[in-house]
């Protein structure tokens, strides 16, 4: 496919890269603090700019795949709870290059999804800064992270919305699969 720019190009082939493609490169400081620039130039209504992130690097993500693990065996029931799940929540931490705790600040100066929605832009712009300088990662939403407020320790006000895994990788370029957007879209003219 042939694009119009190089904007709308990242936006076509950004892609979710799982660890199971990440090399053992480390994510260097230089380019964390380029894709969180990014993020922090996502829009924000009155300029409240919600989004807040705690990045996770060397012994830092071992540190957040024990908490993981950790919380996982604390809130699982015994009936549901198994060893092989808790190694593996542990396990996509350690096994990243990096990994961005995404947390929403809520003010209190608008609705709550006007925040939430503030945040997600963040992450976007994050994920296609990151597809940009070659870094493949994904935005992970397991409910473990409802259970993480001390370990991250946020205000009461504040909500961790998930973990952005990041990694250098070898992976195609590919589009997505999408059902066409003329699905989607009514024109009223």
């Amino acid at each position: 496919m042939s694009y119009k720019n190089e904007v709308l190009k990242a936006i076509h082939l950004r892609r979710s890269v799982f660890q199971v493609n990440f090399t053992d490169q480390e994510v260097s400081k230089e380019d964390l603090e380029t894709i969180l620039e990014a993020a922090n130039s996502a829009p924000t209504h009155k300029r409240t700019q919600p989004w807040r992130f705690v990045v996770f690097r060397k012994d830092g993500l071992d540190r957040l795949g024990a908490e993981l693990g950790r919380v996982y065996k604390h809130i699982t029931p015994v009936e549901k709870y198994a060893e092989a799940t808790e190694i593996n929540m542990a396990k996509k931490a350690t096994l990243s290059n990096a990994a961005i705790a995404i947390i929403v600040n809520y003010t209190g100066e608008l609705p709550e999804w006007e925040e939430l929605a503030a945040t997600a832009c963040a992450v976007e712009n994050m994920w296609l800064a990151a597809h940009s300088i070659g870094l493949g990662g994904y935005w992970a939403s397991p409910g473990l992270i409802n259970h993480m407020g001390e370990f991250l320790q946020l205000a009461p006000n504040q909500k961790c919305i998930g973990l952005f895994y990041l990694g250098h990788h070898q992976s195609d370029e590919r589009e997505a699969v999408r059902n066409p957007i003329a699905e989607k879209v009514r024109w009223e003219e």
